[in-house]
């Protein structure tokens, strides 16, 4: 197909994610970078742009030109990528929206949970697609997880575990260090750091290989490291709809973890467990047999995880294909939209914009769980 313009706010030189998107995006070779706010600093800006070869007159001085002008180009954007930080994805989402400009955004969607209602509302009413980037859920051993539990071969879900240690934050942070100190600031990070940062995909994790919905959060944020403000560490316990149980840990002061997001689900009739920095793989125990290694590129997938796989097996597929698994069913199912053709569920393989306002929401609500004693709060 003809490939889809797309424009970037975020992600000037130097930055890792927005580098990241950019390169999922050309994997598939589906969508062309076409236009970018890229810095505050038009002139930083501009100059990064033309290192990416992007036409002069389609690098702007800040997302709001830039939103209006692509809106009117014969020629326009059709999708706006946002990979800044987290207290402007609101507003910038807001703005494409506005000018019915599709639009893919990092976690975690908006600050409050009235903000990402508000973007909902606004792709409904306009009939505009939103993507989430989720990254771990694009992996097609995630993918393989979710049909087998969807087939009830787990049966009714007893337990969900889920952990995401790292270590980077667990000493004090320069306020000139190049690995993001904003994260602890919130006038930036927002009302949570940890849990907001990387929590975040645990709570997408689990709700998309099991399809559960979160009743209520038991929840502590501890600031670990002398005078945080944010949390660096936190703990929830949590409840869902049907009465399943589940326990959720996330850290970034847990020396001797780099990315480990591991993910253990327990059902009537067996279990699944999987490991982040070991994507290709993961082990599924029926109850009435021996613990099973499934591997992607040896064992047959279902067509809707196989899908996803590009490389044979032993051959290992990383986070730059999870995105890019995040985003070729994005820019599929954009295509058929813009062609007037009826989207279907199969189309919508990506985190759409309901799965950021959950997000939002669990963050919230675990704040609020933490900040009056670690109470159990109910998801509205």
């Amino acid at each position: 197909m003809e490939q889809i313009p797309y424009g970037m706010i975020g992600g000037g030189k130097g930055a890792f994610i927005g580098d990241v998107h950019r390169k999922a995006l050309r994997i598939d070779n589906l969508a062309v970078l076409k236009a970018g706010c890229f810095s505050k600093d038009p002139a930083k800006s501009k100059a990064f742009g033309q290192e990416l070869g992007i036409d002069s007159d389609r690098l702007y001085s800040n997302y709001q030109e830039m939103a209006k002008a692509e809106a009117k180009r014969s020629d326009g954007i059709k999708f706006a990528v946002c990979v800044t930080p987290n207290n402007s994805h609101y507003d910038i989402c807001k703005a494409f929206l506005l000018e019915g400009i599709h639009v893919v955004c990092d976690k975690p969607l908006t600050w409050t949970i009235e903000q990402s209602q508000e973007l909902a509302r606004i792709c409904k009413e306009k009939n505009l697609l939103f993507g989430v980037t989720y990254t771990y859920t694009g992996y097609p051993a995630v993918k393989q997880m979710r049909k087998m539990v969807a087939d009830g071969l787990l049966g009714k879900i007893r337990f969900v575990n889920a952990e995401y240690p790292q270590d980077w934050l667990a000493n004090p942070i320069d306020e000139h260090s190049s690995i993001a100190p904003w994260r602890m600031d919130p006038k930036i990070s927002g009302i949570s750091n940890c849990l907001g940062d990387i929590g975040s995909h645990i709570e997408n994790l689990v709700a998309t290989v099991t399809g559960l919905k979160i009743k209520r959060v038991c929840a502590r944020l501890d600031s670990l490291v002398d005078g945080r403000t944010l949390d660096d560490n936190a703990s929830v316990m949590v409840e869902y709809e049907g009465g399943s149980k589940g326990l959720y840990w996330s850290s970034q002061i847990a020396f001797g973890y780099d990315n480990a997001l591991r993910l253990r689900v327990f059902g009537e009739k067996g279990g699944l467990e999987w490991a982040q920095e070991d994507p290709d793989h993961f082990y599924f125990t029926p109850h009435d047999g021996p613990k099973q290694k499934w591997s992607r590129g040896r064992d047959q997938f279902a067509a809707e995880a196989q899908q996803y796989s590009r490389i044979p097996s032993g051959h290992p597929e990383g986070l730059f294909e999870a995105f890019a698994n995040i985003y070729k069913p994005f820019v599929l199912a954009l295509s058929k939209h813009l062609k007037g053709e009826k989207l279907s569920a199969s189309d919508l393989d990506f985190p759409g914009v309901e799965m950021g306002l959950e997000g939002v929401i669990f963050i919230n609500k675990c704040v609020e769980s933490s900040k009056k004693g670690s109470v159990w709060i109910d998801i509205e």
